[in-house]
């Protein structure tokens, strides 16, 4: 298992299925590179702000649609409505996810400048399905979940322009994390509630 400290270059990323932790789903070019510049022309003028866990102001931006989750009181709260122009991509990733588009109650646009990432997590338990589509640069999204005395631990990388689907297992047993990136990343997640 790769130490914390190792680079994206040298962690080993999982290209098959049979490495994917059950309930992973990743598919690339959900969108074109067309698509993909006009969207991020839209991320570009959203009102970004600090993500804000209990006091704590992340490296990270995000502008929440539809649902956001209040760190400080522990509760979901109504965001503003998905605007038309998220709602084609939040059709397809229902589509990716095998759901009706409307059980998509959130949809988190998040800004990784150079160097954001996100730590080790599992996304609130309010929330079921994850689904989520990069754009701009490529990240590495890695899993661990306790195996024996330490961690057995995956990795891939998402291409922009592709979608991955967080269900079952490796939404409720595994943790998930973002590397720091070197270039300006975008993403979309949707969730939906249990």
């Amino acid at each position: 298992m790769p130490p914390e400290s190792e680079s994206a270059a040298t962690l080993p990323l999982f290209e098959d299925a049979a490495r994917a932790p059950p309930g992973f789903v990743y598919r690339p070019d959900l969108v074109s590179r067309d698509e993909e510049a006009a969207l991020v022309g839209r991320f570009e003028k959203l009102p970004f702000e600090p993500f804000d866990f209990r006091g704590f102001k992340g490296n990270r931006q995000t502008v929440a649609f539809g649902s956001r989750y209040d760190f400080t009181h522990s509760r979901v709260k109504t965001a503003e409505t998905v605007p038309e122009w998220l709602r084609p991509l939040k059709a397809r990733a229902a589509a990716v996810a095998d759901i009706d588009d409307d059980a998509l109650v959130q949809a988190l646009v998040t800004e990784y400048p150079p160097g954001a990432g996100i730590g080790w997590h599992r996304d609130r338990p309010e929330y079921g399905k994850v689904i989520g589509i990069s754009f701009a640069s490529a990240c590495i999204l890695r899993f661990r979940r306790p195996h024996g005395d330490g961690w057995r631990r995956e990795s891939v990388l998402l291409q922009p322009r592709s979608v991955y689907l967080l269900d079952g297992e490796v939404r409720e047993h595994w943790q998930h994390s973002i590397m720091p990136g070197d270039r300006l990343r975008y993403s979309v997640t949707f969730r939906t509630l249990r």
